[in-house]
């Protein structure tokens, strides 16, 4: 007998552009719109071949180009890595003097190829607390690459998802908005990545499975994908397979697919 309890209503289809329903030119599968990767690893890579912490953390950063030149490949328009939390200023002096040091050793040296492939390069974090010399430096590759159209870079250094969120709350009392003003939109746009689609996919290398305060907000709707990959290690290959499972997931948003609504009233 079938129950006379009302099927579920669907929910209501997300706009395209939430929906990740991007075409890859290479694998012809759905990927999405907006990664974000939290690079674990370089530690644990470096151990493995007895190679002090740096050296892993400079191995990773060499490892960025060619996840960009990859995901780029793919089509997918936003980037956003998580490089230094809120948190890593707790880390002993000399790593985190050496993890300053990459960043201006990254911005250097690949600045000629987001002029030459297209990328626009953004910083999301507090940016005051860097050296005087390198705010200089991030500000000028930001200015430098702002008219460029292609993959949208976020860095994210010295950052954290829920002071990012109470930032934004900040702000909005100094807009002065009324309780009944504060809105998901109006928080959402006042978040450091405001003005950027909220990720699809977050990938964590490394084998740990947490989203250690990385984009808490943003990513409430995000696929995770965990791999044992360690960052310096995280190549086409793995991006490919990351993608390929993206494009098998079935993504409802708090509500039903048409198939599983339909399945209801055949019960």
């Amino acid at each position: 007998m079938k129950s006379e309890t009302a099927p579920a209503a669907a929910a209501e289809q997300p706009p395209p552009e939430l929906l990740g329903d991007l075409i890859s030119p290479i694998s012809g599968g759905r990927v999405p719109r907006h990664v974000a990767i939290i690079m674990d690893g370089n530690g644990r890579w470096a151990a493995q071949r007895g190679l002090p912490r740096a050296a892993g953390h400079r191995a990773g950063t060499e490892n960025i180009r060619r996840v960009i030149e990859r995901f780029t490949d793919h089509g997918v328009q936003y980037l956003t890595l998580y490089a230094f939390s809120t948190e890593n200023w707790s880390r002993p002096e000399r790593e985190v003097r050496a993890l300053i040091r990459l960043l201006r050793y990254f911005i250097k040296r690949e600045l000629d190829n987001f002029r030459k492939n297209n990328v626009r390069l953004r910083m999301l974090g507090h940016m005051e607390t860097l050296p005087e010399w390198l705010q200089r430096q991030v500000a000028d590759a930001i200015e430098v690459t702002s008219s460029n159209t292609g993959l949208v870079l976020n860095i994210c250094f010295s950052y954290g998802g829920r002071d990012d969120i109470v930032m934004a709350v900040r702000q909005a009392a100094r807009d002065e908005l009324g309780p009944d003003d504060i809105t998901e939109e109006a928080i959402s746009a006042r978040l450091s990545t405001g003005g950027s689609p909220d990720p699809d996919l977050l990938i964590r290398t490394g084998g740990e499975f947490r989203i250690s305060n990385f984009l808490l907000w943003q990513a409430a709707y995000a696929e995770l994908y965990f791999t044992d990959a360690y960052w310096p290690d995280f190549g086409r290959e793995d991006i490919d397979i990351a993608l390929a499972d993206y494009g098998r997931r079935k993504r409802k948003f708090g509500g039903l697919l048409p198939e599983d609504i339909e399945a209801l009233r055949t019960r």
